[in-house]
């Protein structure tokens, strides 16, 4: 069984931009920031634009590339990861980023995340999934 939100890959037009996008939670998510842009909230967002290198691993993980790049409203700048579930790869990615860059703001948005906003967010914000 697939967990929840790991469905529905594929191209979508969000806020003019056309995206690949590898679940309906990521697709959301796109359209929620979209949404924030949109009324003033953010200045920019963007898809995978950037790539993190972890120096001297060698082995395993040696990188992670952050589902979303947000530029705050203030210039800011914050990392999102959207996951429907936390394999031990995608713990070490995490654990990693801590670790390699300290200075970079990243949140993770899981399944609590989308249950809790899932009601509210499907009536304000155009196109949910």
């Amino acid at each position: 069984m697939k967990p929840a939100g790991k469905s529905s890959q594929g191209w979508r037009e969000i806020g003019g931009r056309r995206v690949y996008l590898r679940s309906k939670w990521e697709a959301n998510f796109a359209r929620y920031l979209q949404w924030l842009k949109d009324k003033g909230q953010i200045q920019e967002w963007e898809h995978e634009p950037e790539t993190f290198w972890f120096d001297g691993i060698r082995r395993g993980v040696c990188s992670y590339l952050p589902d979303f790049k947000v530029t705050e409203k203030a210039g800011s700048l914050t990392y999102y990861e959207v996951k429907g579930y936390m394999d031990a790869k995608s713990k070490t990615k995490l654990a990693r980023m801590k670790k390699y860059h300290p200075a970079i703001k990243l949140v993770v948005v899981d399944e609590a995340w989308f249950r809790a906003s899932n009601k509210t967010l499907r009536g304000l914000v155009p196109g949910w999934e």
